[in-house]
């Protein structure tokens, strides 16, 4: 497994196990052991871990992890897992935060983690209009400072806010953003900035939901229900890409060079973005550890020179998604902001 330092004293997988599809209502739960599964990922390597405020149950599944895998592997073993939590305040909440709602809900993940310290924070918000987000990141600078965190990211921040960050003086070290072969509004603007500024990218999305991946290769466009919302948000995504007869295309050269390399088309969309500039980690998620092998293989896989050639020749007719990071999704009335959930931390802190 390849590894990575984000900071001098945070040394993370470039492999990520994602935390999404983990949590309560997010679609049927296959895993009858979700503590061993994560035993088995660490074992293998794989020592990184992305949840969130948001995700129903995560965090605390995760502090269970991490006190068994101590019981069982020792405490050497334990400080090689990293756990990247988020710090998601409501859209209700926005206008009305204040630092000791902050510091009262990453006391709770402290709690839910069974943490001293939080190893990383990503901070997100929903609307640039409410006033105080650069006021709540200078918070999470304080409580920085105070030793209940370590280090700070950002999730979804468009390239203007993330500088903002940073220059007023937050030490960002990463920014998690969705950023795959259909997506690429990442390499627009926040690639350079993000570089100037030693902000690293965590990037999910890299499969869309599972869209990238043999299961749809061939397949007529669904025209019905979806199974869950992460699925409903990146078909919209290969709509603006370029469509669906696009789509079969990209799909139809990622087996080739999946045939080249014996491994699958997931393995090659991650592969390809964990090359991309900037690149710290790609998210993967799995809901079990069956997902274990093809993980593994995403940091094993080199792509050549003529495989990069290959996919840009069908990205060249793709349509650029349109504006910076998240830029969409933060239209509450768009096509993309309209499935968005906005008050999932109900009850915290």
């Amino acid at each position: 497994m390849q590894r990575t330092k984000l900071t001098p004293d945070h040394e993370i997988s470039r492999v990520i196990r994602g935390g999404w599809q983990m949590a309560s209502g997010h679609g049927a739960l296959v895993s009858e052991d979700p503590v061993s599964d994560m035993v088995a990922f660490a074992d293998a390597g794989i020592t990184t871990f992305d949840c969130a405020d948001i995700y129903t149950g995560v965090e605390e599944l995760i502090g269970r992890f991490r006190l068994h895998y101590r019981d069982v592997r020792g405490q050497e073993a334990l400080d090689r897992i990293k756990v990247h939590t988020k710090f998601v305040p409501d859209l209700d909440v926005l206008p009305r935060i204040t630092k000791s709602h902050v510091e009262g809900v990453i006391d709770q993940s402290l709690r839910r983690l069974n943490l001293e310290r939080l190893d990383l924070v990503q901070f997100h918000w929903w609307d640039y209009d409410a006033p105080r987000w650069l006021e709540t990141a200078q918070w999470l600078g304080e409580l920085r400072q105070a030793g209940k965190i370590r280090n700070i990211g950002g999730t979804n921040f468009d390239t203007d806010h993330m500088v903002d960050i940073a220059t007023a003086g937050v030490p960002l070290v990463s920014m998690q953003v969705q950023y795959s072969l259909l997506d690429s509004r990442p390499a627009k603007r926040m690639a350079a900035a993000a570089a100037n500024h030693g902000v690293s990218f965590l990037c999910y999305g890299t499969v869309a939901g599972g869209f990238l991946s043999d299961q749809w290769l061939g397949a007529s466009e669904p025209d019905g229900a979806l199974e869950n919302r992460s699925l409903v948000k990146y078909k919209l995504i290969i709509d603006d890409f370029g469509g669906w007869e696009l789509f079969q295309a990209l799909l139809k050269t990622l087996r080739g060079i999946a045939d080249r390399h014996r491994t699958d088309i997931a393995t090659v969309a991650s592969a390809a973005m964990l090359e991309r500039p900037g690149v710290a980690g790609v998210i993967v998620g799995a809901r079990n550890r069956s997902h274990l092998p093809s993980n593994l293989a995403i940091s094993d896989l080199e792509l050549t020179s003529e495989d990069h050639e290959m996919i840009n020749g069908v990205l060249a007719d793709a349509n650029g998604i349109e504006g910076d990071v998240y830029t969409l999704e933060r239209d509450r009335h768009g096509r993309h902001g309209a499935i968005m959930k906005y008050n999932l931390n109900k009850g915290a802190a």
